[in-house]
């Protein structure tokens, strides 16, 4: 019997997910006492929530019953073990709960003493007394199952925190209207890839002619909709480690690394093709030459853009 209970609680410990410690943990109590059913209830405010059933007919899984209406209730106010030997003979039961059941006798015991969080609920067809070896072996089992619970509560909570900061992280990185990054990150992305030096790079600004035009005629709904197509045609143009921002108004960034003049100017020729048909777009590249900071590289690239404006707009043009 010890081996066994040694296996159960093993078990739960192991178990991935707060479903697998319920469901361990009324299935082994039930098979170690060699009771018709287990239940296993959680606390659900003033109620009783059963969660976990398994039984030769069925009790009451997945209903709420008010926590001073149900022995299990009893169990967990009083932070104590519960037996009954007869449920039709104990004031503290609740007889109409029973009559529909094949429940004769039971043995209650509350997951974790200091303000219990649930129980674990035995029951048996004939008239039974449990045992003190039979307490002590629930006793065992919703110990482990009170420490298995909290381990799946903290590893859930931290799962639920660390997407919650990814989200929260992917907000302040993401330019909300295009859902490319925002000009803060790029400042960064950048400033990172300079710092690491690995190979040739170029940036691209792109500015979208006469996009104040545009505005004035279809109105800034109508911009903002331009400007979120642009985006998308724009990410799909690039590679799939190339970085695509907003860099303020209606001019973007790209972050291209890993190629040669050709390789820039082709992709750059691909966002300019990209372009909705409705609207131009003027792009200026700059290669790093190594050692400039940042702000130059961005600086020589504008230059460039600004080129390509007055040679007439919708071209590339590279800086010298």
């Amino acid at each position: 019997m010890l081996s066994k209970l040694a296996e159960a609680i093993d078990e739960l410990a192991t178990a991935g997910t707060a479903e697998d410690v319920q469901r361990h943990a009324h299935r082994s109590a039930r098979r170690l006492t060699g009771a018709d059913a287990g239940t296993l209830v959680l606390r659900d405010g003033g109620y009783c929530h059963y969660v976990e059933e398994d039984a030769i007919a069925p009790l009451w899984k997945g209903r709420r019953i008010p926590i001073e209406d149900t022995v299990t209730g009893w169990s967990m106010l009083h932070r104590t073990p519960l037996v009954i030997e007869d449920v039709y003979n104990d004031r503290r039961v609740p007889t109409h709960l029973y009559r529909s059941t094949f429940v004769k006798s039971l043995l209650v015991v509350p997951i974790r003493h200091n303000d219990p969080l649930g129980a674990i609920g035995i029951y048996w067809a004939r008239s039974h007394r449990a045992s003190p070896a039979e307490v002590a072996i629930v006793r065992a089992l919703a110990a482990s199952a009170a420490v298995a619970l909290e381990r799946a509560r903290l590893r859930q909570e931290v799962e639920r925190r660390r997407v919650t900061e990814e989200d929260l992280r992917e907000l302040s990185e993401r330019d909300p209207l295009t859902g490319v990054l925002n000009r803060r990150a790029w400042d960064q992305v950048l400033a990172s890839a300079l710092r690491k030096g690995n190979g040739p790079l170029y940036i691209a600004l792109l500015d979208l002619d006469d996009f104040k035009g545009y505005n004035d005629q279809h109105g800034h709904p109508a911009g903002d909709d331009l400007l979120r197509r642009a985006a998308t045609a724009w990410r799909a143009a690039v590679r799939s480690g190339d970085v695509v921002a907003r860099y303020g108004g209606e001019e973007f960034a790209v972050l291209l690394a890993g190629c040669e003049a050709d390789g820039a100017i082709e992709i750059a020729e691909r966002l300019r093709l990209a372009t909705i048909e409705e609207q131009a777009v003027s792009i200026g590249v700059a290669r790093w030459d190594g050692r400039e900071g940042a702000a130059s590289l961005v600086d020589r690239a504008d230059r460039a853009l600004y080129d390509a404006k007055r040679a007439g707009r919708n071209r590339v043009m590279l800086a010298t």
